[in-house]
């Protein structure tokens, strides 16, 4: 008997270009900023109910697992600006060729460690 059914596949084999890499990485950060706004959203509405709230937010942010949120959705924040900038540029028709997207994969990569390793910096 001829069996045509798929066979699993193996993701880890797969192998994909810098372009997917960055394309997909731009999805998950627009997610963890979605989900980055309701801590940032409770946190503003915690420091605008009354001193209190805000010398407990205060108190929080100094905190190394809140400034490793923060800079987590910071860090999200830049990647997604960065490659939403490119995908700007492709819409406008720069960069849309194979070694084009090559470079501007490489170019958001690039731009964007610069950029969360600064916002390391400043949230530290």
């Amino acid at each position: 008997m001829d069996n045509k059914r798929p066979v699993n596949l193996d993701l880890g084999k797969f192998h994909f270009p810098l372009p997917a890499i960055t394309s997909i990485l731009h999805r998950i950060s627009g997610i963890l900023i979605f989900i980055g706004i309701a801590f940032l959203l409770y946190g503003l509405d915690l420091s605008l109910s009354g001193e209190e709230g805000f010398a407990q937010v205060q108190s929080i942010l100094d905190g190394f697992l809140a400034k490793l949120i923060v800079w987590g959705i910071l860090s999200a924040l830049a990647y997604h600006l960065v490659a939403g900038v490119r995908h700007l540029l492709m819409d406008g028709g720069v960069g849309e060729s194979l070694e084009g997207g090559r470079l501007g994969a490489k170019l958001v990569v690039v731009i964007s460690v610069i950029l969360i390793v600064l916002l390391g910096v400043w949230v530290w």
